[in-house]
């Protein structure tokens, strides 16, 4: 199973914009993209680095890849999730973005079970957690509405999620998720909508992207 391993503030200062890959600390003074506000590198801050116009595809690329790494999906995985919008009725940009929500890790990080997604895509693949009375340790899986998630009961599990729940969230647990924080329920009951996805992203030019 591939994953980024390397530092991730590198990322959110590559994309130019904080993608919340560590929590709490990117709510904090200490968040390195707002302290180093340039690409890393050692010419991130020279003026060859900057050029003074970017091309459509530059766009395209760019903003693809901040969707990859909002969600924590490799190329393949993130390829395969588009076409699978593109089958689906309606726009596929907007279909593309339910997909990602409806990952099993980002549903526990939108619950407020978690403090960033890759904490969350660590407990799924730990097998902290069951769908439907199963364990269920596969951070890509989509939840369906119907589905009820739970925190499996061990003493392990109520101390680790109680410091997660007892902190709070960090956003708004959004209308398609139905959160009981005192007993660790998650209850699936709706796709989410374009208007309740809480991510910065143009999705068009990812379709522009990919339809070229």
């Amino acid at each position: 199973m591939g994953r980024y391993t390397n530092p991730v503030c590198k990322l959110c200062r590559r994309e130019g914009q904080k993608l919340f890959l560590k929590g709490e600390r990117c709510y904090t003074n200490k968040c390195a993209a707002e302290k180093r506000p340039y690409p890393p590198g050692e010419h991130g801050q020279t003026k060859q680095f900057r050029r003074r116009s970017v091309s459509d595809y530059a766009l395209q690329m760019r903003e693809k890849q901040r969707a990859r790494r909002i969600y924590g999906v490799l190329e393949a995985q993130f390829r395969r999730y588009f076409q699978e919008a593109g089958r689906l009725s309606g726009r596929t940009g907007e279909n593309l973005l339910a997909i990602l929500e409806r990952r099993f890790d980002n549903v526990l990080y939108r619950a407020g079970f978690a403090r960033s997604r890759p904490e969350a895509r660590q407990l799924a693949c730990h097998g902290h957690f069951e769908v439907n009375g199963r364990k269920l340790d596969i951070p890509s899986y989509l939840v369906r509405p119907g589905d009820v998630i739970t925190a499996r009961d061990t003493e392990e599990n109520r101390q680790a999620l109680g410091l997660i729940r007892d902190g709070g969230p960090l956003m708004q647990t959004p209308i398609w998720l139905d959160v009981t924080p005192e007993r660790l329920v998650i209850k699936v009951i709706g796709v989410p909508a374009r208007a309740d996805i809480e991510v910065t992203l143009n999705e068009q030019l990812i379709v522009e992207h990919y339809s070229r």
